[in-house]
């Protein structure tokens, strides 16, 4: 499908957004911790999916893998921005229910839950290096300062738990 929306294939395009748009739209919302946002976010992944498909490159990973990365990057990119740009407000008043419903819930649940447990297996250090990272925010040279550790060796470590954490959940 990516091949296809290079060439600027609506119907592929549209089938990508089908199949793919829950898993991002999960990926902008566990990251952003905001419904609103991380729907602002999932657009701006597929505009960017639009506009720089030609730039994905058959390395061996699957296609999935990329669009999960433009998802996680543009939402740590937008909670980046909150956290410098924002001025604390009044969370009194809440005008929408921004919950997920049962259904969303329980999915939720059972990939969490595997996810929990695949984390387990790998080293304490390791995953809490990949939790600060991919849903925190926070970047390799804050992290590598803050463990105390080359930054090559945290980048290590991050792809090496990655790697680790694709197998489990692939089992």
């Amino acid at each position: 499908m990516i091949a296809q929306i290079v060439l600027r294939d609506r119907s592929a395009f549209s089938a990508l957004y089908d199949a793919t748009s829950a898993k991002l739209f999960g990926v902008c919302l566990r990251v952003l911790d905001n419904r609103a946002e991380a729907e602002e976010v999932l657009q701006e992944v597929y505009i960017r999916i639009w506009h720089k498909a030609d730039s994905y490159t058959v390395t061996g990973h699957s296609p999935m893998t990329w669009l999960i990365t433009v998802a996680r990057n543009l939402s740590i990119d937008r909670l980046r921005k909150r956290k410098t740009k924002t001025k604390p407000i009044d969370d009194a008043v809440e005008l929408a229910d921004d919950r997920p419903g049962p259904e969303a819930e329980a999915i939720a649940s059972s990939e969490r839950a595997q996810i929990e447990a695949c984390m387990t297996e790998l080293d304490p250090r390791h995953a809490e290096a990949v939790k600060r990272v991919y849903l925190g925010g926070e970047t390799y040279n804050d992290l590598a300062e803050a463990q105390n550790v080359p930054l090559n060796t945290m980048r290590t470590w991050l792809r090496r738990s990655l790697l680790k954490l694709r197998e489990c959940l692939t089992r």
